[in-house]
């Protein structure tokens, strides 16, 4: 069940919604859990059981791992959350890649005349945000940062909160621990603010996003025949834009979804667009990836700490690892790697700490935005061949124009709403729209709420109900 359906925005969101007013206000969590195992089961099928294997072994293993100062138990602690971060691992691992392990055996053994046979495996919706929920949940506790919970309804609650269970944003427990036991005193106030930012996520998923995603799709199914510079330029900017406003639309129907249960959940972009270095990019862009790879894996690998060498090596371990979070593919590898690169470069240039003046900025955020649209063409293609051959196109100018299937797709309507979009980049980088529209006083913020729940709720609701709507793009990671 995606946000933007009309079972979900009709059916589904009103009723969960309702049953939050009228339950009494211990109830918020058996609410939550609830409906957040139906929407789930909606979409995912016989794999949930997966998802609710993975929520009773790591609540009981999390019981297991407070500190107690009367116990000398460190030892036994620590080879506890090994083995429970080992075999949540390792379920990701199996059910995400060993499709794809067993296509490379397979390429390897007929290099050498064998034969392996192949296999695919399905993938569970939301599994790889899922695992980093789990694994947050008990390395919070093994650090002592809060306790564990003690009800299992409201673990469930928070693995699987239906606003960010299937895309983020990724909750580290610590920032969502002392939320759980609260019992909601202002439920109107709560929905009343998450709304208008739900309103606005939804605009931006099905107004903008779903009117790109056919231009995108057009350009990067074009043929190498038939590819043209214009038409790679094209795709590149179509997707950077598509990609954007699909992902951070999500974020901000989730934050806001995440406001009207009465939870507080992380901001996940800030603007990545306007950022001057590609190290900035990643503090704007789905920042809490950033944050929960930075606190679980960049510092106890040593972060910036032990010297230039070892720096570099964590960084490019991140960025390897992030590439392969993202999905079973050798364009995900290369797109994480990239990204690592371009940050070791900023590092040993210094480049990522140089004061920006204001005659340079405007030259250092198209040079930025340059970087990330290469890596968004690595990040979009089917595969590495097709990658290469649309960088090719956009580093070499020619007179071709754009086939009879682009022409098609690049209606007016879109090509305005192209236009709109691009507009994001020319914004300043402070003031995010959807904390602006969330959380702001004053009759001109009020008159924008009223614009976005009215105007952008109902023309986004019209496109909905005529079935002008897709998935989002991160529900395949």
């Amino acid at each position: 069940m995606s946000f933007a359906t009309p079972l979900f925005l009709w059916y589904f969101l009103p009723t969960v919604l309702l049953a939050v007013l009228l339950a009494p206000r211990s109830w918020r969590n058996a609410v939550v859990a609830v409906a957040s195992l139906v929407f789930y089961a909606s979409g995912a099928g016989g794999t949930t059981m997966l998802l609710l294997g993975c929520i009773v072994v790591n609540f009981f293993v999390g019981r297991n791992l407070e500190p107690d100062e009367w116990r000398l138990d460190g030892s036994r602690r620590r080879l506890l959350l090994t083995a429970a971060v080992v075999l949540n691992l390792a379920v990701l691992g199996v059910w995400k890649y060993a499709g794809f392990a067993s296509e490379q055996a397979a390429v390897l053994a007929g290099w050498f005349g064998g034969h392996l046979p192949t296999f695919e495996v399905i993938l569970p919706i939301g599994i790889s945000f899922y695992t980093f929920h789990h694994i947050s949940y008990l390395v919070d506790i093994y650090r002592g940062e809060r306790p564990a919970l003690r009800e299992p309804v409201a673990f469930v609650a928070y693995i699987a909160m239906f606003p960010q269970l299937v895309a983020g944003p990724i909750v580290r427990y610590h920032e969502i621990a002392d939320q759980l036991p609260q019992r909601r005193t202002h439920r109107l106030d709560d929905m009343a603010a998450g709304f208008p930012r739900f309103a606005w996520g939804l605009t931006k998923k099905v107004v903008i996003a779903d009117s790109l995603a056919p231009v995108a799709d057009a350009c990067f199914a074009t043929s190498g025949s038939e590819m043209t510079f214009a038409i790679a330029w094209l795709g590149a900017i179509v997707y950077t834009m598509q990609l954007y406003f699909d992902f951070s639309g999500y974020s901000d129907m989730a934050i806001g979804l995440g406001r009207m249960l009465g939870f507080r959940l992380p901001e996940n972009f800030a603007r990545p667009y306007s950022s001057v270095t590609v190290t900035e990019f990643w503090q704007r862009w789905h920042m809490s990836l950033s944050r929960w790879f930075r606190d679980y894996v960049y510092i106890p690998l040593g972060g910036n700490r032990g010297g230039t060498f070892r720096t570099y090596r964590n960084l490019t371990i991140i960025f390897v690892l992030t590439g392969f979070w993202h999905g079973a593919a050798w364009t995900y590898l290369v797109w994480g790697l990239f990204h690592g690169a371009l940050l070791v470069i900023e590092r040993a240039t210094g480049t990522y700490r140089m004061p920006v003046r204001p005659g340079t900025r405007a030259a250092r955020r198209a040079a930025t935005m340059l970087l990330v649209t290469f890596g968004w063409v690595v990040f979009r293609a089917p595969d590495l061949g097709t990658a290469g051959m649309m960088l090719g196109h956009m580093l070499l100018p020619d007179l071709g124009g754009v086939t009879a299937v682009v022409d098609a797709a690049l209606t007016n309507q879109r090509t305005l709403l192209l236009l709109v979009a691009l507009l994001v980049v020319l914004l300043p980088a402070d003031d995010a729209t959807g904390t602006y529209i969330e959380s702001a006083r004053g009759r001109t913020a009020t008159g924008v709420r009223v614009g976005v729940m009215t105007a952008g709720t109902v023309y986004s609701g019209l496109l909905v109900a005529a079935g002008s709507f897709s998935p989002f793009l991160y529900y395949q990671f």
